[in-house]
Parts: structure tokens; C-alpha cells; sequence
């Protein structure tokens, strides 16, 4: 159980307060609820660019991590589909440092011609670098437009097209930072040895005179039930042929997603689950591969991803995948192998809850899905799965008209 306790400023700024007193280091992290999602389909790649430029500087202090890193902390950030999330740690003494300088950028950046180009520059290396260079990078430039035809999960968290990013203006930018940099639009957790009291003068302190933005009333377009089957051929300069499959699936607030989890683990979790025994090890089929869920807030992605054992054909390496997809939609899961899957995910769970850091995260994300106590029901819902249920899902998801296949081969 991790206990914790929750406030908001009257600028809309969601605060939680995790008491650790194991520890002399405190976590902060500070999540935005803007990701990828939120793009202009015209305008991608937004969201990871100002991961880059919030490290830029802001009015009152030039350089972000010199006295961070000065005061002994440690920080880094992440963007995803979703979410866009900046986390710190720091000695407990330093504490009201990195209020200062996490305020100071959600408050005023400064949007500088050079910085701009900067960060635009590091963001379209990592594109050539990271997607169009590496082998097999181009996967998700290709599975996502298949998957998605409406919803803006359609494209990567690096941006559709690279002349996004290339051809951004300094408006454009500021434009994205006022309307979703806000306190409104944010949730501060801080874990460690603190107490509630010093955690809400400290905000109120540093953030409490940020002015709220805008209400975003978003109206993301829901993506249509898949009714067709979708397959795309390709050939790359890559060592091995790889198959990739993927089948809508339930938004991370639904009812059946712990249990596309748990499914995922049955078929792809460590060197005796089903996918690595029989199509790797027994049959040769795959030198590796893998089945996991995109776990996203919205309706997300059940997938298969393997790379072909060389000689193998793709229909042959297709046909076994989609046997095992049988068998876990016509036979019930064993009682020892649901348990076994429940027992990994349990221990996991609560290895995350060792880390100050770990726990700050999770905290902004559970209250983000809509309670921060979400965190404490998570081992009673995995827990709560059934063999009738994962044959269920199994059946609802594993439909052949939901699937978008990708073969992508060596030349």
C-alpha cells in the first residue's frame, strides 16, 4: 500500500505527497497531460520537441541542469503517445531547488531563435538516426497509419514526417507551450521524506502564482472498429525477414485490460512462456519473439513482433503465430500457468514500489487516469482475472478482421 495525500492549487495544479522516510533523496515528477495525441495532424512531433526545449532554459535560469546537477541531482524526461513527463531527484536539503526550477519553466521559457534551432536539429538527427537509419526503425512509421485511419495514434511520438519539425516556426512553438505548459494541465507528485505541510508551501510558493491556461476540451476522434484485415509488404536492407501483427484492443481504463495484460505475459513473458517454448526453442520458427500491449489511454495495440529464423518462410512463420492465437482462444489457460503470470506481474509491482522514483511516477500517472489510488488496486485487479476471461478477451481481440500485419523482408 502507498499512502500518500493530494491537494490542488487554485491555478488547477494537482499535487500528491508520498511520505518515505527510508530515503534522504527526494523524486519529483511532473507530468503534462499532452502527448502525441494532441498534435495538429499537420504539425507532429510537437510534443517530443518541447521535451527537448524545456531543458533549453527559461527566463531566470539559462542552463536547467547546471544547478541541478550542482546541488546533486539528477534528472531526465520522456514523451510517449499520451504524455509528456519530467522527473527529478534530489537531496532532501535541496529540496525547494527543484521547485524553483521546474516552476520556472512551466512559468516563462525562453524561446530563443538559438535554442529552437538546436533542439530541431537534435530532434531530426534522432529521427533519421533512430527511424529511418536503423534497421527495422521504420516499423512504427509503417504499422501505426495501418492500425489507426482516424484516431492520432496514426503516428509515432517522433512525428508523422520529419518535415514537421523541420519546418516549425517560433510561433508555431509557443503556441503549443501556452496552451498546454499550464498548471491546469499538470500533476505534481513528490516522494520522500517530506511532510504534506512543507510539500504545499513550496507550491504555493513557486508555482501557486502561475497563471492557469486555457480548459482544453479535447475531441479526440475514436477510432472505428477494424472490419477488414490489413497487411503491408516491404523490403529493407536488414539482416532477417520479421513479421509484425497488430489487434486493436481496450483503452487502459477498460474493464478487460488487465486481463490483455495478462495474456500478453502468457504468450510472451520470460523463456517459458508459450511463444518463446514452442516457436523458438522447439520449433526454430523465430530467433526471437515477443507479444506485449501498448498499454495507452485510449483504445490501444495488442502486439506480435518476431524475427524469422533465417531459411523460414512468412507464411509458415505467420501460421504459427496465429495457432497459438488459436489455442488461447479456444482452450482454457492451465490454473498454474495463470497463476504463475499473476505471481511476476505481483512481484514487479512491488519492486516498483521500492523506488522513490518509481512511485512519484506511477502516483502522476494513476491520478492522471483518474485517481492517484489507482495504484493501490492494480495487484487486486490482475489478481481478480480469470480463465474464463482471458478466453473471452482472447476471442473479442485475436479476430482476424482486426488485424494489421506488417511483413517486412531483407533484400
Amino acid at each position: 500500500m502507498i499512502n500518500f495525500e493530494k491537494f490542488t492549487l487554485d491555478n488547477g495544479l494537482r499535487v500528491i505527497v508520498h511520505k518515505d522516510k527510508s530515503t534522504q533523496i527526494v523524486a519529483m515528477n511532473l507530468l503534462y497531460d499532452v502527448g502525441a495525441r494532441d498534435e495538429d495532424p499537420d504539425r507532429t512531433g510537437f510534443a517530443h520537441l518541447f521535451e527537448h526545449l524545456m531543458f533549453g532554459g527559461s527566463v531566470n535560469i539559462p542552463k536547467y541542469d547546471t544547478p541541478l546537477e550542482e546541488a546533486g541531482g539528477e534528472n531526465n524526461a520522456f514523451t510517449n503517445n499520451d504524455i509528456t513527463n519530467y522527473y527529478l531527484t534530489i537531496p532532501r536539503q535541496n529540496l525547494e531547488l527543484a521547485f524553483w526550477l521546474e516552476s520556472d519553466r512551466m512559468l516563462d521559457l525562453a524561446f530563443s531563435a538559438k535554442s529552437l534551432e538546436v533542439q530541431r536539429n537534435v530532434v531530426i538527427e534522432e529521427f533519421k538516426q533512430s527511424y529511418l537509419n536503423q534497421p527495422y526503425g521504420d516499423v512504427w512509421l509503417l504499422l501505426r497509419p495501418m492500425a489507426y485511419k482516424v484516431h492520432p495514434y496514426l503516428w509515432a511520438t517522433i512525428g508523422k514526417d520529419i518535415s514537421h519539425i523541420e519546418k516549425a516556426t517560433m510561433q508555431d512553438v509557443k503556441d503549443f507551450y501556452k496552451k498546454y505548459y499550464n498548471p491546469n494541465n499538470a500533476i505534481l507528485t513528490v516522494a520522500g521524506d517530506v511532510s504534506t505541510d512543507e510539500i504545499h508551501r513550496l507550491s504555493e510558493k513557486w508555482f501557486g502564482p502561475i497563471e492557469p491556461g486555457m480548459i482544453l476540451n479535447r475531441n479526440l476522434p475514436k477510432e472505428p472498429r477494424q472490419t477488414e484485415v490489413r497487411s503491408l509488404k516491404v523490403e529493407r536492407d536488414v539482416p532477417f525477414d520479421a513479421l509484425y501483427k497488430t489487434y486493436h484492443m481496450c483503452a487502459r481504463n477498460h474493464d478487460a485490460y488487465h486481463t490483455t495484460d495478462l495474456i500478453s505475459d502468457i504468450l510472451s513473458n520470460g523463456d517459458s512462456s508459450r511463444l518463446f517454448n514452442r516457436l523458438v526453442k522447439e520449433k526454430n520458427i523465430f530467433s526471437d519473439i515477443h507479444a506485449y500491449i501498448s498499454g495507452d489511454r485510449d483504445e490501444g495495440l495488442f502486439v506480435f513482433s518476431g524475427k524469422l529464423v533465417k531459411g523460414v518462410r512468412m507464411e509458415d512463420a505467420e501460421k504459427a503465430i496465429n495457432t497459438e492465437i488459436d489455442i488461447i482462444k479456444n482452450d482454457l489457460v492451465a490454473q498454474d500457468e495463470l497463476e504463475k503470470v499473476k505471481n511476476k506481474i505481483e512481484s514487479t509491482l512491488e519492486f516498483s514500489e521500492i523506488s522513490v522514483l518509481n512511485k512519484a511516477m506511477n502516483l502522476s500517472y494513476s491520478e492522471l487516469l483518474g485517481d492517484a489510488d489507482l495504484i493501490n488496486q492494480e495487484k487486486d485487479l490482475y489478481a481478480a482475472v480469470t480463465r474464463e476471461s482471458v478466453r473471452e478477451t482472447a476471442n473479442e481481440i485475436f479476430r482476424e478482421d482486426n488485424s494489421s500485419t506488417l511483413y517486412y523482408f531483407s533484400n
